[in-house]
């Protein structure tokens, strides 16, 4: 783990790798680490271990310790590795000092399991969780954690917490979140993420208010979309993001729009489709059918054909 601020670190393509499961549903730590060799390889920013992508509700304890371990181990160092941690405060406290012992540079903060609590209780809870490691904590906006301006100025403003991940896809909230914490509580360093599923379709508009950071789960299974996408992005290509859009990223939102659960499962068939036999999702997720596997297989080909491969 290094000294250096976890925000500051945090650049290109966030990479949340999958889990791998063996035939008979336990971890593959193998296939893990080779999945996360190859992102890495690719030209990930940072690897998001344990997260959404990566079931973290369907590890056990052991099991996430092992995952965020070895994601560590695979990163050398070259790239961050951020664990996922939620439940209830408890066990969200346990996650996240396990994460700690497995050498991770942070954390992010899932909501709370199922209740629905007051603004003072959201900010209680996500307090107790950056008081129990030194590690930087992302909270993640999504489902029943919803902020207002005034309550995330206030986790602006407790040590350790340095970022705010939206998954809500309010843009008039999160303007009005971001203009509240630059003039409430400047001098914080803050960073804000796009964390809606295939963030990449609704990224031009979250740049548009700041936001350059975004999570990728294309970057699992095609990372040469998923790059040539961002550099479109950051370059001002816009024929290049356009041609992605309207080829590839829409009409796999629309695939993924088909079935519940497919923001993990579709995007695991895709990397068994690209070579790498990582296992089915855990229950109670569902694998996506065999037609829109072979719609997912047609688009991958779609995607690599518009960057000329």
């Amino acid at each position: 783990m290094t000294t250096t601020s976890l925000a500051t670190r945090l650049a290109g393509p966030l990479f949340f790798p999958v889990t791998a499961y063996g035939p008979d549903g336990a971890l593959a730590t193998d296939t893990y680490r080779a999945h996360l060799r190859a992102g890495i390889e690719a030209g990930a920013g940072a690897i998001f271990a344990c997260c959404g992508t990566g079931e973290f509700h369907a590890l056990t304890p052991q099991e996430f310790r092992t995952c965020v371990a070895a994601a560590v181990e695979e990163a050398a160092g070259r790239v961050p590795v951020v664990a996922g941690t939620g439940y209830g405060t408890a066990l969200a406290v346990d996650f996240a000092r396990s994460a700690e012992a497995a050498g991770a540079d942070g954390l992010l903060a899932l909501p709370p399991y199922l209740v629905r609590a007051e603004q003072h209780g959201l900010l209680d809870h996500y307090t107790r969780i950056a008081a129990a490691t030194s590690l930087d904590v992302i909270v993640y906006q999504r489902d029943n954690a919803v902020f207002t301006p005034a309550t995330v100025v206030e986790l602006a403003r407790v040590p350790g917490i340095t970022g705010f991940k939206d998954g809500l896809g309010d843009l008039d909230l999160l303007q009005r979140v971001i203009s509240a914490v630059r003039t409430e509580a400047p001098g914080e360093e803050f960073r804000y993420f796009n964390g809606l599923p295939t963030a990449e379709l609704t990224q031009s508009a979250y740049r548009a208010l700041g936001v350059d950071l975004y999570s990728s789960a294309v970057f699992c299974f095609a990372p040469e979309i998923a790059l040539a996408f961002h550099t479109a992005l950051a370059t001002g290509d816009r024929d290049t993001a356009a041609r992605l859009l309207d080829g590839f990223y829409r009409p796999l939102v629309e695939l993924r729009d088909r079935g519940k659960g497919y923001a993990v499962s579709l995007v695991k068939a895709g990397v068994r489709l690209r070579g790498l036999d990582v296992g089915p999702v855990r229950a109670p997720l569902t694998e996506p059918t065999p037609a829109h596997v072979t719609e997912l297989a047609a688009l991958i080909e779609r995607g690599l054909t518009l960057l000329g491969r």
